[in-house]
């Protein structure tokens, strides 16, 4: 059952509800209970219209048709077409380390802190079915080769929070903090130069390893703190290599990073896990704010 709750804490009020297996949290410096109560409904709808149409887990929307499609051309509306170009960007950038094609990988990977490793042969059959390039993209339409999927995972929970930011936005000129399981963006800075105080989670845990003072901006966290697999000492991270189909070698626990939109902050950290080792030599080149664990 989808639900909201409300409570007014010191000078904010703070709205709770889940989306995209995460809690998410609306700080709101506003006054009255009506309109933080008015946000609080308008963000939590526009998470929940994100996580209907674009999630892998449902059977009756945009993502189904496309992965059922048996290498028929499927016809795309204009949100999923920019969701799909950002995608091709990150591929690009990333020399192939970033495909929303690699999903399929779950079929052999079961990072559930277990010594189980699927055998080579298991994980060779399946990266046949992995390539961004073998998709065709075009305007309005997407051909997906049979045997394929995509995910969106990767980018829907940032493009969430900064599409309601801007729908806080429109309500109220005062300062609103959307975040969604540790990816967070600010509509406007706080009054009297404060800042919001949020707890940065490691990811997949409910403990914080710190805390953020946001004055501006947003800060997105990509990691693995509880999804691996533990084989004679050598710890195996859920960040897969959609190239090798194995996993990313000797990346941190933990990335988070800072910028104007979550998206970016997303991308950034994203990208600084799937270099694996290099993690931190790629973000300083990046001149961008982070933080590692």
């Amino acid at each position: 059952m989808r639900a909201t709750e409300l409570k007014k804490e010191n000078d904010f009020w703070k709205g709770t509800f889940m989306a995209m297996a995460s809690p998410c949290d609306v700080l709101m410096e506003v006054e009255g209970e009506l309109l933080a109560q008015e946000i609080l409904n308008a963000v939590a709808d526009e998470a929940w219209r994100i996580e209907d149409k674009f999630s892998r887990y449902k059977k009756d929307n945009i993502i189904f048709k496309i992965n059922h499609s048996q290498g028929e051309a499927v016809a795309i509306d204009e949100e999923t077409s920019r969701l799909l170009d950002f995608s091709n960007e990150l591929f690009e950038i990333s020399d192939g380390l970033f495909d929303v094609t690699s999903g399929v990988l779950r079929q052999v990977w079961n990072f559930d802190g277990s010594d189980h490793l699927p055998a080579k042969k298991q994980v060779k059959k399946v990266l046949k079915n992995i390539g961004w390039q073998k998709v065709s993209h075009e305007n309005a339409t997407i051909v997906l080769p049979a045997g394929m999927e995509i995910d969106l995972g990767g980018i829907g929970k940032e493009y969430a929070v900064d599409r309601c930011v801007q729908i806080a936005r429109q309500k109220t000129g005062q300062s609103v903090l959307v975040n969604f399981g540790g990816d967070l963006s600010m509509t406007t800075a706080r009054k009297d130069k404060a800042f919001w105080s949020v707890g940065r989670l490691i990811t997949g845990s409910d403990e914080a390893c710190g805390m953020f003072q946001l004055y501006s901006g947003a800060i997105a966290t990509s990691g693995d703190a509880n999804r691996y697999l533990l084989k004679d000492g050598v710890r195996y991270s859920h960040i897969l290599n959609p190239l090798t189909g194995w996993p990313v070698v000797g990346a941190p626990h933990t990335v988070s990073v800072a910028a104007p939109t979550c998206v970016e902050a997303g991308m950034m950290s994203t990208l600084a896990m799937l270099q694996g080792g290099d993690a931190e030599a790629f973000l300083k080149l990046q001149e961008v704010d982070y933080w590692l664990d």
